[in-house]
């Protein structure tokens, strides 16, 4: 990574429609170098893919919440079950699997606090393995966007 596959990987998460002329313009390369540096970006597992962000509460799901877990027994196979599981769940947003007390941290939107509560019941307590969880409605939600690289470390360098 340097300073201009940085700015391509800025650029890009700002506003991935951007086209490659559009692109090795605002970073100051030839489009065909720009191409080549996306390309490898996409190679070596950088960029993962191209996403429009959507607002939830104008899909119907104005309510958002983290649900926390606790699993039992723990091992890699109920783990990898109920990751499965999840991730089929329309109302899931994003899975997320931790140290600490709970084993999961699950981000959902739904309609309402009715269908938050369908949904702990009838998903989360319905499956033997989740031997506890909670919930934490969310009020306001504000990301970071743009993730640059690390600078001075050696993420993401092969040893």
């Amino acid at each position: 990574m340097d300073d201009i596959d940085s700015a391509i990987l800025g650029h890009l998460q700002r506003d991935a429609r951007l086209t490659n002329r559009e692109l090795a313009q605002k970073v100051g390369i030839a489009p065909s170098t720009c191409l080549e540096r996306v390309r490898s970006l996409r190679a070596r597992g950088v960029i993962t893919g191209f996403h429009a962000a959507v607002q939830p509460r104008l899909l119907g799901r104005a309510l958002q919440a983290l649900v926390f877990a606790r699993l039992r027994p723990l091992s890699r196979e109920v783990i990898s079950g109920f990751q499965v599981y999840l991730s089929e769940l329309p109302e899931v947003v994003s899975v997320y699997v931790v140290s600490g007390d709970d084993d999961f941290i699950v981000h959902v939107a739904v309609p309402d606090i009715e269908q938050l509560h369908a949904f702990l019941m009838d998903r989360f307590s319905a499956r033997r393995e989740v031997v506890r969880f909670r919930s934490s409605v969310i009020y306001q939600q504000t990301g970071t966007r743009v993730l640059a690289p690390m600078t001075g470390s050696t993420y993401g360098e092969e040893p």
